[in-house]
């Protein structure tokens, strides 16, 4: 889901002609009330280090997802009073490789990488750890948790999404079920969910994994039209279910497998949660029935905790987000946002940041 928008940023041009939002003032936090759950996120931890300056390299912002955890830590960022800058690496391995040589030569305090793998950009990080730069990931290594990259890694368990994704091919669609699964080699995270499904689904009585797909997430506009009609060619109605790991391939498959009609096809997504898809999904009128969504406005509060306690040289939290189910009997009763807004999630970190009161 989308965070709150970006209203107060300022668009700058830099000497390295590198696409940047800046962000400079901070705005209050208001948080929301309704029906709150337990908070199972960390309780302690230091106060906010002053006078730091960020950057957030974004893998592609046309992705949902990753354009919703940068203005969500841009949120937070805002509460902590550091200067952040957005770097749109357009699913582009070279610009996101000068963009982060741009970062470097910039002697930032911080460095996000936003859902792209960390083992892709090895030189690169290691520079910028010998420069004394803190550098976190969100979806940038398939599990969560620190590595020798990354002070830690941001994200939903991604074989616990996996599993969850794949029990719901027996609550859609045909008992007998041919699967076809979607996933990106580019990112390791995606690899790790597809093989969890994979298995889970061989595992289970009466359903067929019919195939994997590898198609780029930042073509799949171009890819997955294409894909529905070899799909159709090849397997027909064996062809029952399609589960993949980000929803923005079916932004793309709604309409032609509705050209030559396979209305009935279930579209399941293990991971994302984007404005789009929980539109198709409250409609009822797409194959898509589901997604797991992560938790996208608490994580990018996360991000920004992690990185405090990095600036301040303590270890990270430790902290793993649960994710969200998200269906059209779910979506009748809340929208995402009041399922997320539950997570007492900035009061949890004002109080961790500001003691004393902000």
């Amino acid at each position: 889901m989308l965070g709150p928008m970006i209203s107060n940023m300022k668009y700058l041009l830099c000497l390295s002609a590198l696409p940047v939002l800046l962000l400079m003032a901070p705005v209050a936090s208001q948080a929301h009330h309704l029906d709150r759950i337990k908070w199972t996120g960390p309780t302690t931890g230091p106060q906010a280090q002053d006078f730091r300056t960020v950057h957030f390299i974004a893998s592609d912002l046309k992705n949902g997802g990753t354009s919703a955890i940068s203005e969500s830590f841009l949120s937070a960022v805002r509460v902590l009073k550091w200067q952040a800058q957005i770097f749109d690496g357009k699913g582009n391995p070279t610009l996101i490789r000068q963009q982060l040589l741009h970062s470097i030569s910039q002697k930032v305090d911080g460095l996000v990488l936003g859902g792209f793998d960390a083992e892709d950009h090895p030189e690169e990080i290691k520079r910028a750890q010998a420069a004394g730069i803190r550098i976190l990931g969100w979806h940038a290594s398939a599990k969560p948790g620190p590595s020798k990259l990354l002070f830690t890694n941001i994200t939903t368990d991604p074989l616990d999404v996996a599993e969850r994704s794949a029990l719901m091919v027996r609550k859609f669609g045909p008992s007998k079920a041919g699967v076809v699964l979607i996933t990106d080699s580019n990112f390791a995270i995606a690899l790790a969910k597809t093989e969890r499904m994979k298995k889970i689904l061989e595992d289970s009585k009466d359903v067929n994994v019919l195939t994997t797909l590898d198609l780029s997430i930042s073509r799949a506009d171009h890819e997955a039209p294409k894909a529905v009609e070899t799909l159709q060619r090849k397997y027909g109605k064996k062809w029952t279910h399609t589960l993949a790991i980000n929803d923005v391939y079916f932004d793309h498959m709604n309409f032609p497998l509705k050209k030559i009609g396979r209305k009935e096809i279930v579209n399941i997504s293990a991971g994302d949660g984007s404005v789009t898809a929980l539109t198709r999904i409250k409609s009822g009128l797409s194959q898509q029935v589901a997604t797991i969504a992560e938790p996208l406005r608490a994580q990018g509060w996360q991000i920004a905790d992690e990185l405090n306690r990095a600036f301040a040289g303590l270890s990270p939290s430790g902290y793993v987000s649960d994710p969200i189910e998200v269906t059209k009997v779910s979506l009748d009763e809340h929208s995402l946002k009041e399922m997320e807004g539950r997570i007492p999630f900035e009061d949890s970190y004002m109080k961790i940041w500001y003691p004393g009161g902000h």
